[in-house]
């Protein structure tokens, strides 16, 4: 798995005490796809189950399934000895409208996704979609309760799929569609005005997390519930953010940064390492940027 991964993907390899490979990352937060191929070349006598991250946590990064495939072949992996699990958590309602690159054509073997993230559902939730040859595995019949068992906890919640039902049929796909055509538009939105206001800013394609260099004041950032990481912050475009809250946190934050940085003391951090030269608007990136 990619060092941007999930935290839960290395718990789950803590838990089963099996042994893992933390793969680099590019600076958008992208699977180095030249270090899978070093990593993999390492382990060749072992089987690999590789975590493929469909929008990274923070940066909203999405790994290339089809690069991954080429590189396990070109190293020597035959199908039955790779795992492919693809996490789209938050990004599994997005890509699938922009592209198929999500698919059980391909050699995937399971594939997640969150309920009360972009779909919004009251209550933590989510969907796994495996091949039933995987289920049978798994499945065995017990006679006491009638019913053969394919859950991994022997239950699951019964309310959680009303909610499931409720919230795609209320929507439909293409009250899904206009959410996420809206939530791309407004987080390309949210960018080009930062990067009007001279602000570092990222933005992923196929991503609605817009990275930005982080906040001074921890105040500012409580305000508006920033999660930060580093000298980073990110902002979420969800469907229920409209043009007019993200044009009042823009301009909250350009009236915040005239008072950190007035006496010009104190400068805007340089975020290069995190997002990219061509994302940073520090000073010294600003001008290098205006000369090339």
């Amino acid at each position: 798995a990619s060092k941007d991964s999930h935290y839960s993907v290395f718990k789950a390899a803590r838990m089963y005490r099996m042994d893992s490979e933390t793969i680099n990352t590019l600076v958008n937060g992208e699977m180095d796809y030249s270090d899978l191929r070093e990593k993999l070349l390492q382990n060749k006598d072992k089987p690999a189950i590789i975590n493929v991250t469909i929008g990274t946590t923070f940066k909203g990064a999405v790994d290339d399934l089809d690069i991954i495939f080429l590189t396990l072949k070109d190293c020597g992996y035959s199908q039955d000895m790779f795992y492919i699990h693809c996490d789209a958590a938050l990004s599994g309602f997005i890509v699938p409208f922009i592209n198929n690159m999500i698919s059980f054509k391909k050699p995937i073997g399971s594939f997640t996704i969150s309920g009360h993230k972009f779909l919004g559902c009251p209550m933590p939730c989510g969907v796994q979609i495996t091949r039933k040859s995987y289920i049978n595995n798994l499945s065995r019949n017990v006679e006491y309760i009638a019913s053969v068992d394919a859950t991994i906890s022997g239950s699951r919640n019964g309310l959680t799929p009303i909610f499931l039902w409720y919230s795609l049929s209320a929507k439909g796909q293409i009250g899904l569609q206009k959410d996420v055509k809206r939530c791309l538009d407004n987080a390309k939105y949210l960018k080009d005005r930062l990067q009007q206001e001279g602000i570092s800013v990222m933005l992923n394609e196929l991503s609605i997390i817009v990275v930005i260099e982080r906040p001074r004041d921890h105040e500012f950032v409580r305000r508006w519930q920033l999660s930060c990481m580093k000298d980073m912050a990110h902002v979420i475009v969800m469907p229920g953010i409209t043009r007019e809250t993200l044009e009042n946190f823009v301009n909250d934050l350009v009236q915040q940064r005239k008072l950190w940085y007035q006496d010009g003391r104190v400068a805007p951090q340089c975020i290069a390492d995190d997002i990219g030269a061509q994302n940073c608007s520090c000073s010294y990136h600003k001008i290098d940027y205006i000369i090339s």
